[in-house]
């Protein structure tokens, strides 16, 4: 079974200037549990607005989304919102910690949003795991960007995602925290044997995946399957 399936999905908004403004069209793909699937394009190609629509984050005007085997179409929001907090883990460019909340705390949010006990441990292992189990009580802006990026990695898979979105991550990020941080988020991931979709510009990140889907003025221009880059090659 498909762990996410986009058929046929177009996106359009309503425009000042009559016809409606068509972002996404007809857009079709399927990944199964594991895959790691890098979106590509230009600015305003309407990757982001993919990604939104196979999260759940937004609905399209027509054409269908299976996260997890469960039809999104039709659900409301507070329905979505509930089946992004069971199966769904997400990185933001601009990190998106709760500037109130420490690092332990931010963390700790997916699983208390799920009523689970002793999320602190956990927690608090995910910091070590990236690298941060001394900055555990330190808030978001005490924290470097790279420090914040590695945070909102270890709160993505605190509810051990069957799928990971990530959007532009190393985004505002130089290029030396961008390697560290792509470099973290594969190797959770295939820890995990999450699903990833990856939102980027940067196609020396997309060659990292699987599989490359290049859109362009809310079209498919293609889809392929990329050639392994082994380490020592990046290096």
């Amino acid at each position: 079974m498909s762990i996410l399936k986009v058929e046929n999905l177009t996106k359009s908004y309503p425009s000042t200037e009559g016809a409606p403004l068509t972002v996404l069209h007809g857009v079709s793909f399927a990944l199964t549990a594991g895959d790691t699937f890098a979106i590509v394009g230009p600015s305003g190609s309407g990757k982001t607005t993919l990604l939104g629509l196979c999260a759940g984050l937004d609905r399209a005007t027509s054409g269908s989304v299976w996260l997890n085997g469960i039809l999104l179409d039709n659900l409301s929001e507070d329905q979505r919102a509930a089946v992004r907090n069971q199966h769904v883990g997400f990185i933001f460019q601009n990190f998106q910690l709760l500037p109130t909340l420490t690092a332990l705390e931010n963390v700790q949010v997916p699983q208390e949003l799920r009523g689970e006990k002793g999320s602190a441990a956990s927690a608090r292992a995910l910091l070590e795991r990236v690298g941060l189990g001394k900055r555990a009580h330190h808030y978001p802006a005490q924290l470097s960007g790279g420090e914040q990026q590695r945070v909102s990695l270890a709160r993505a898979f605190a509810n051990r995602p069957a799928l990971l979105f990530a959007d532009e991550p190393t985004g505002n990020l130089d290029p030396d925290t961008s390697d560290t941080v792509v470099d973290l988020l594969f190797e959770l991931n295939r820890e995990a044997g999450t699903t990833l979709v990856l939102v980027t510009h940067d196609l020396e990140l997309a060659a990292r995946t699987q599989r490359t889907l290049r859109v362009r003025g809310g079209t498919v221009q293609d889809d392929v399957r990329n050639q392994p880059v082994s380490v020592q090659a990046r290096a």
